[in-house]
Formats: structure tokens, C-alpha cells, sequence
């Protein structure tokens, strides 16, 4: 774990109530501000129903200034718009593509409201879509042949984004940290409901991270060799048997459902069946058949269809159960679907809400951080900040989960199996220790 100094300062607010200012104004030091975070964030994961909702900057990380993990929106954006593609087959838009836009939509690529946003950007490639959509003379016609390749360029971009990079190189960085969350996570009380991972990511950061620490997990799929989705493995449970004679069975206390609300790279459409969706062990090398949600105007819509209805009805289910606890982690509050269902669980009393996010988020967090709610948690540094900010994802895991007696164990198991059996097994230690 990376030392207190190494942080931002940061701030922990519970609706309009400063939990780090002592009665007399004063800020609390650096380690007793984490430990306070720590220890109510421990009583928060101890909840009857806890939730969790990843978004994309828990899947980012720079490391010496460079990406390697899946960057967020506006550094996606900005690798996809900086480039002119050599010719209209490059995976950038072409010179002629961005004049054919700019000549008959008026839309100009390098505009500074794309900059940021590659959403912003297909919303206006979508609405030139339907207006164009069947159009048999020759320059519509034309035009509507350049923005179909175009809005196939943005999301072959996005796809590659989450699948190509240092973390498919052998960079295990946002790996580990996803591994230390869950092992972090599997020592919660097993007489609780087992935890929720929601995520909006399309990556395999999750299932790869409990794979690698052996945490058995429900991610909504049934089969071995084939495998495919079927929302009623939500309602199952893992247990084990205590008492072979008595037959008694407990909960496994390891035991995660996660919940990709906007699909993944490894789910692709196969056949006219009952469960179309399959899951793939590896990500296929053809975008086509995909199953995701890509960042269109369209997404609200399409979380009303297969697999994505059964998804986010999982959604509102747990956040709206009886003392359930909400924690949201990379994600900006900029999914109204998924806002409404945030929204609606804010309507029963015993809902808490923790959000990590930077301290001066304006937009939803800024109007959640005004309405002064106690049930409202807000912790993070300013947004000026960007190398060790409280908010982001490494802070989140190393500084505020709380390190649990089995995680120190876990942690002396691990030593021992990397420095003392991995090197008597490469002949490093002798028979007397040397």
C-alpha cells in the first residue's frame, strides 16, 4: 500500500456534514482522515444489501504518464480525433470523410464539443443516420455510405481500446488492483446476502481478477463448454456442506454476482435459441455480433431489450431492497438510465449512497452534493488533481477498503509461495536456507 503522503488531500462529505473538520475547524491529519474513512466505510460494507457500480475510471490507469489500461472518454476521444486517417479504409476518419460531413451536415469533426466526447459525436452521426436512412439519390445516398463507415470506425475504436493496450500486453497493473478488491471483499460476513458488482465497463478486468484468486462468481450465465446467458442464475447461490450425515449447507462467504450492464467483449449474439447470448472464453477477433451497448444516442433504448432489460432490472432490484448501501467508483453519473434507478432507490429512507468522485464534480454529483442528503456519502480530492486522487480507483482499494486479518494472512500466504517456494523451486534456496 502506497504511503499517506503519496495522496492528495482529500475531503469525506455526508451530505452537508464535513466528516474530516474537528468541532473547532480544524482538519484531521492525513493518517487519521484515511482511518476515519476507513473505519465508516467498513461499517458501510457491512450492510444486509451491498452494491457496487464500476464505471470507466476503474479500468484506467497511468503509470509514468502512460495509459495502461483502458483510457476514459475524453483520452479516447482525443486518439480517435487527432488522427486523419490515410484513406476512407484507415481506422481514422479520412480527409475527404471530414469534408464530406462538414460539406453537406455541417458537422465539423475537430469541434471542440467532440473533443471530449465520442457520445456527442455519434449522437449527431445517429441523427444524420435517420435522416438519411433509404435515400436512393446519388449525394445523400453518398453521404449516408460515409457516416455508416463512420460510426463503424468509432466503435471498432472503442472495441479495440478495451481490448488492445499494455493491460493485453502482460501490464498487470489494473489487474492486481481489481484482484486486491475482491479479495478485500470475500471476508464479508457470511450471514449477509452476498455482494453485487455492477459495471458499465465492456473489459474482463472482474471476471479475470476472481479467476486469478479463485472466487467462484455468478455473472448471469449457465453452461461449460457452451455457454449462455440466462438471467435465472441470478437467483441461485453457492453453498457448501458442513455435515455430509446431516446434510448442512452454507452460503460460500467468497461468493460475487457481477452484472455488466452495458455487455462485454467476450459476449457475442449466436443463434435463434431461448438464450441467444454466449459467453466466450477468449475475446473474438471479429467485432461482428458483438453484444454491447456502445455510447449512441440509442443505449437508453437499448437497455430495454435482451440481455440488458434482465441486467438492469437486476439493477433496481438490489439497489431498492430494504438497507442497501450503493457504492460508486470511476463512474460520472452520466447514464440517465442508470441515474433514474439511483434516483428511485433515493427515494426510501434507509438507501445510502457513497460516491468517489472528484470533490468540485459538477453535472448529477453536483446536484446530489446540493441537496445536503446524510444518506449522500461524497469522498475524493479536487479534480485539479490527477496522479494519486482519493477517487480514483487504486486510492479506493488500497487506502479505504478496509485490510481485513484474512487479507494480512492472504498477503504472508502469498509471500511465502513467491519467496520461498518459487525460488527453491529455481534452486535459489539450499538446504541450509541460503
Amino acid at each position: 500500500m502506497a504511503g499517506d503522503q503519496d495522496f492528495e488531500p482529500f475531503s469525506f462529505w455526508k451530505g452537508a456534514q464535513d466528516v474530516l473538520k474537528n468541532k473547532d475547524g480544524s482538519t484531521l491529519e492525513a493518517s487519521e482522515a484515511i482511518e476515519a474513512v476507513r473505519t465508516q466505510f467498513g461499517d458501510a460494507l457491512n450492510a444486509r444489501n451491498l452494491s457496487f457500480l464500476f464505471g470507466s475510471g476503474c479500468s484506467s490507469f497511468r503509470k509514468d504518464g502512460t495509459e495502461v489500461g483502458i483510457p476514459t472518454m475524453g483520452p479516447m476521444a482525443k486518439m480517435f480525433l487527432d488522427q486523419i486517417g490515410e484513406n476512407d479504409e484507415a481506422p481514422h476518419i479520412s480527409a475527404s470523410e471530414r469534408e464530406t460531413l462538414k460539406q453537406w451536415l455541417g458537422l465539423e469533426v475537430g469541434s471542440p464539443k467532440f473533443a471530449n466526447n465520442l457520445e456527442r459525436l455519434m449522437e449527431a452521426l445517429y441523427g444524420a443516420r435517420f435522416v438519411y436512412d433509404g435515400t436512393e439519390e446519388e449525394g445523400p445516398k453518398n453521404v449516408a455510405a460515409v457516416v455508416d463507415r463512420v460510426i463503424g470506425k468509432v466503435t471498432k475504436h472503442v472495441l479495440d481500446c478495451c481490448t488492445k493496450g499494455a493491460f493485453a500486453d502482460g501490464d498487470e497493473t489494473v489487474l492486481s488492483l481489481y484482484q486486491s478488491f475482491y479479495q478485500k471483499l470475500q471476508f464479508r460476513d457470511r450471514s449477509l446476502p452476498r455482494p453485487w458488482v455492477f459495471t458499465t465497463n465492456y473489459d474482463l478486468f472482474n471476471e479475470r481478477a476472481m479467476d486469478r484468486r479463485g472466487i467462484p462468481y455468478c455473472n448471469g450465465f449457465s453452461g461449460v463448454v457452451e455457454r449462455r446467458f440466462n438471467p435465472a442464475m441470478f437467483r441461485y447461490s453457492l453453498a457448501e456442506q458442513l455435515d455430509i450425515s446431516s446434510q448442512k449447507w452454507s452460503a460460500v462467504d467468497s461468493f460475487v454476482y457481477l452484472c455488466k450492464l452495458h455487455g462485454s467483449v467476450n459476449w457475442i449474439e449466436d443463434g435463434e435459441t431461448l438464450f441467444p447470448v454466449r459467453e466466450l472464453a477468449e475475446v473474438p477477433s471479429s467485432p461482428e455480433g458483438r453484444v454491447l451497448i456502445y455510447p449512441t444516442p440509442a443505449k437508453q433504448s437499448a437497455s430495454f431489450v435482451s440481455p440488458y432489460a434482465d441486467l438492469f432490472r437486476e439493477f433496481q432490484t438490489r439497489v431498492v431492497q430494504d438497507q442497501s448501501v450503493l457504492v460508486t467508483v470511476g463512474y460520472s453519473f452520466g447514464d440517465q438510465h442508470i441515474n433514474n434507478i439511483i434516483f428511485q432507490a433515493l427515494t426510501i429512507p434507509n438507501f445510502r449512497l457513497i460516491i468517489f468522485a472528484a470533490e468540485d464534480a459538477d453535472g448529477v454529483i453536483g446536484q446530489l452534493r446540493k441537496l445536503g442528503d446524510p444518506r449522500i456519502w461524497h469522498i475524493g480530492s479536487d479534480s485539479m488533481f490527477s496522479m494519486r486522487s482519493a477517487h480514483y480507483f487504486d486510492a479506493f482499494v488500497e487506502r479505504f477498503m478496509p485490510e481485513l486479518p484474512g487479507t494480512r494472512i492472504e498477503a504472508a500466504v502469498e509471500k511465502v509461495l513467491h519467496n520461498l517456494i518459487a525460488k527453491k523451486a529455481a534452486g535459489g534456496v539450499d538446504g541450509d536456507g541460503n
